[in-house]
């Protein structure tokens, strides 16, 4: 049997071009701590997380355990008129590591997607339910990217990966996004405009809310803002009656270096959305988390003011019993300590790189480092994107460009030995590849 031979007559992957003359995929038969491993035994080092989940490392034993253990005791339950200890066990657990409000409430779905649709129909509905029918358009940031279902597509038309479907997408106001890096000098012009853009949306008191990646933005290339400024954002939303939605998708659970990307802000969001990370890459589940007070803008008695969503598998056991574990496990691990660690390797390795002049723009947040390849911008799916990734796959890692970036956010159980042998490696490669 020839798993690339079925592959190619059965299956269908995701942000794949099957046309494409190079298209192939590596099969992979098991994964150990930061390691990948493909069917000849050769380790592949883990430098994107497997698209950003994993996060103590793959096969972890204490989460193989926590799952196992919980299948054999009860495996799954509808959660509309049921509740179980696992789930409830989370929530409890989670309103200590968020932290800032006496109470979070949390609503559990699938992945991040489905977290961010919940919380725009949250956010419009709430609105509502408050007697502001009139609110009822979304701003979001220019480059931002919040998932594929049809309104996380909406906030996230501009990042570009959706043309072929405005069809189906409802209108979102857009403001620019003040991206900035290492010897930024226009940070501060770049951050005026986009407030005075955002203002000019807030008066117009239409707006139900804001959805943004607080801090960083990942999908257009790991751009990076200020936390100043998206506390201006915050504030200004919030004082104007505009409910705020933070996507930490991505960068929750460490991510960032804090356990929550908006501990490094002094304002708090109205509406959180979690996924990836919950639990430690190992099981699909999210979360999208509301404040008391949005929460109780739905307690009636009519059950047209209720929040009608819910799925399948909503707060499986399972995936809750791991989810438990996973941020037990930030503890018992000092895992942040780990990603200080981290942290400084990038620093250090991305000043080697850009005083080699190979890497443009360099930013650094915690377990994501970033930097361009060229000075000019570079299309996602471009021919040396393609050449880019077949060379560091040789060369023994998985890394993904993103365009012209270059990014990388391993696993937190990554050796430093491993992370710096690895940008020696990625430093031989832009040298040979130099314009």
């Amino acid at each position: 049997m020839s798993l690339s031979k079925d592959d190619a007559r059965y299956l269908w992957h995701p942000f794949t071009q099957h046309g494409h003359p190079e298209t192939a995929f590596l099969p992979i038969l098991s994964a150990k701590g930061s390691f990948l491993y493909d069917e000849a035994g050769t380790p592949l080092l883990d430098l994107i997380s497997s698209w950003w989940v994993t996060t103590h490392g793959h096969s972890h034993p204490e989460l193989i355990k926590a799952m196992t253990t919980q299948a054999a005791k009860l495996d799954q339950v509808i959660f509309a008129g049921f509740t179980h200890e696992p789930a409830v066990t989370l929530g409890r657990a989670l309103q200590s590591a968020l932290g800032r409000r006496d109470v979070w409430k949390l609503f559990f779905s699938d992945n991040g997607s489905t977290a961010v649709e919940v919380a725009l129909k949250m956010a419009l509905h709430a609105q509502s339910n408050w007697g502001h029918p009139e609110r009822k358009r979304f701003l979001a940031f220019e480059g931002g990217y919040h998932g594929d279902t049809v309104g996380a597509m909406s906030v996230g038309h501009s990042s570009g990966f959706f043309d072929p479907y405005q069809k189906l997408l409802f209108p979102v106001q857009t403001i620019c996004y003040p991206e900035t890096w290492w010897h930024d000098s226009d940070v501060l012009h770049k951050e005026e405009e986009s407030l005075s853009i955002l203002k000019q949306h807030l008066s117009s008191g239409e707006i139900a809310g804001i959805i943004l990646e607080p801090l960083l933005q990942g999908a257009s290339g790991m751009r990076m803002c200020r936390p100043t400024f998206v506390n201006h954002v915050v504030r200004l939303c919030q004082q104007a009656g505009a409910l705020v939605i933070f996507d930490e998708v991505m960068t929750g659970f460490g991510r960032t270096g804090s356990l929550f990307a908006f501990h490094q802000l002094s304002e708090t969001p109205d509406i959180l959305c979690l996924a990836k990370g919950l639990t430690g890459g190992m099981m699909p589940m999210s979360l999208t988390c509301a404040s008391e007070h949005v929460f109780d803008a739905f307690l009636s008695t009519d059950f047209y003011r209720s929040l009608i969503h819910g799925h399948s598998f909503t707060a499986n056991p399972i995936a809750c019993a791991v989810a438990n574990r996973s941020l037990a496990l930030f503890q018992e691990e000092d895992t942040l300590k780990k990603i200080a660690a981290l942290e400084n390797v990038h620093r250090r390795a991305l000043t080697a790189l850009e005083n080699d002049g190979l890497a443009h723009r360099p930013r650094v947040l915690g377990s994501v480092a970033a930097f361009d390849v060229t000075h000019e911008c570079m299309p996602y799916n471009t021919e040396k994107n393609h050449w880019l990734k077949s060379l560091f796959l040789k060369s023994g890692f998985v890394l993904r460009p993103l365009g012209g970036t270059l990014y990388l956010m391993p696993p937190y159980c990554t050796s430093l030995n491993d992370l710096e042998e690895a940008y020696g490696r990625i430093a031989k490669i832009l040298q040979q590849v130099r314009p």
